[in-house]
């Protein structure tokens, strides 16, 4: 299928060719030979599309970074360490196949091709515009994959074609079909998103994705208990766009874990998002080791990142790149479902090939995101938040707090009624 630029721009060309036959006197056999010549050319252009998107991703990403780099640095892929060796032969590459192996079994989401329209428009994929979409659903699904199967799990149905997949695995794939009819399909974000900007063949920041995803979660939970966790927005503004370090208040957190349950329980599963901003055109330098060191956190889930108009889903870093899912490539729709009792072929949610990008040169909007399995979980991931807000040298990408009342964050799932309002103008921040 030919991108909408191209296909308009080969379109265009071939009714001017036709244009200049209908002016030009010719025999039936000259007419011929001119409306074969002009098929011919329009069909090479059409066999160039899939050429034309790679090098869109070439100019937009940069060159093609594959592979491990000549390096011997620790590689940290979500809270794991991979401690890499000089010689392969010392560890007889375990490490390395570790790594891939692990790399592997993240889920993977691109373009998709061939989906029913997306609400009223003809829109039947999402090529060149759903970038971020799929990023955002690959790290939602990654949070999924950890509270079903733990971050231990690896994809082995690769290895063995004939082993169905676990059940728990097929679960969390299911709700991202591309319909209407999937729970958590690029369909329903951009029927919730629209408040945010969210609207077929448009493309949208990670602030607008990450509240998309909160309202779409309030949502589901509102109509059935299918999702497994509450969902908890970082911001330090209104609309997320102003700059400044997010502040992560402890009180607000409980109070979508308390609405997440219904009052039943003031704790519950965690997906924390946080939006940021790190600079102007690119990522503040400053910024770096810090986003680098959110990595080595057991609850990290990555970053939602890339160029302008082009989001990847990062995984991993070593030394100063940082290591990604891509969601550019087009695949065909592919339905899962996990009453069959056939096999399901999943290859398409992998990917086993490694890319990295230089950190420094990503877009400054980006998001982070993590998953916090308990309380105890997420006093951890408060701790090392506040140790690297202070060890940061003026520059946090967020700071924790227990309480305040001069930001409120409002959600848009509403589950508890007869709440206190906050009051108290001049009361001060409680830094941690």
């Amino acid at each position: 299928k030919v991108p909408q630029g191209l296909a308009f721009a080969s379109m265009r060309r071939t009714r001017c060719n036709w244009c200049f036959m209908s002016r030009e006197p010719s025999t039936t056999s000259g007419r011929k030979q001119l409306c074969a010549a002009t098929w011919t050319s329009f069909v090479k252009k059409v066999s160039m599309a899939s050429g034309a998107i790679k090098r869109f991703q070439d100019r937009v990403l940069g060159p093609n970074r594959t592979g491990l780099p000549s390096t011997t640095s620790d590689f940290w892929l979500l809270g794991v360490c991979y401690k890499l060796s000089e010689d392969e032969e010392t560890d007889d590459g375990s490490v390395v196949a570790a790594l891939k192996q692990d790399f592997s079994s993240r889920i993977l989401m691109t373009y998709r091709k061939g989906f029913e329209p997306i609400k009223d428009t003809s829109y039947s994929s999402d090529v060149n515009w759903g970038c971020m979409i799929r990023s955002s659903q690959m790290l939602f699904a990654q949070a999924l994959l950890f509270h079903r199967l733990g971050r231990s799990w690896r994809n082995k149905n690769s290895e063995v074609s004939s082993v169905q997949p676990e059940q728990e695995y097929l679960e969390t794939l299911e709700p991202f079909g591309d319909s209407e009819a999937s729970a958590f399909s690029i369909h329903n974000l951009i029927l919730v998103g629209e408040t945010y900007g969210l609207a077929a063949g448009s493309w949208v920041g990670p602030y607008a994705i990450c509240r998309s995803w909160e309202s779409l979660a309030c949502k589901k939970r509102k109509q059935s208990d299918s999702l497994p966790m509450a969902i908890h927005i970082v911001s330090g503004s209104e609309d997320g766009e102003r700059g400044g370090a997010p502040v992560l208040c402890i009180e607000d957190v409980i109070k979508s874990c308390v609405e997440f349950s219904r009052g039943e329980d003031e704790w519950a599963p965690l997906l924390l998002l946080v939006p940021l901003v790190l600079g102007l055109d690119r990522v503040n330098p400053r910024y770096i080791p810090s986003l680098k060191a959110t990595f080595t956190f057991p609850q990290s889930l990555g970053v939602l990142g890339g160029k302008p108009g082009a989001s990847t889903y990062i995984v991993g870093v070593q030394e100063d790149n940082g290591f990604y899912l891509d969601p550019h490539d087009v695949q065909q729709v592919v339905t899962v479902n996990k009453e069959t009792l056939d096999v399901v072929d999943t290859s398409s949610y992998h990917c086993n090939v490694l890319r990295y990008v230089p950190l420094e040169s990503l877009d400054p909007s980006l998001a982070l995101g993590f998953y916090c399995r308990d309380k105890a979980d997420f006093d951890d991931l408060c701790h090392r938040a506040s140790t690297l807000a202070e060890e940061s040298k003026g520059a946090p990408l967020f700071t924790v707090t227990q309480t305040h009342s001069l930001v409120n964050h409002h959600s848009s799932c509403e589950f508890v009624e007869d709440r206190e309002e906050e009051h108290g103008e001049e009361d001060d921040w409680q830094l941690l």
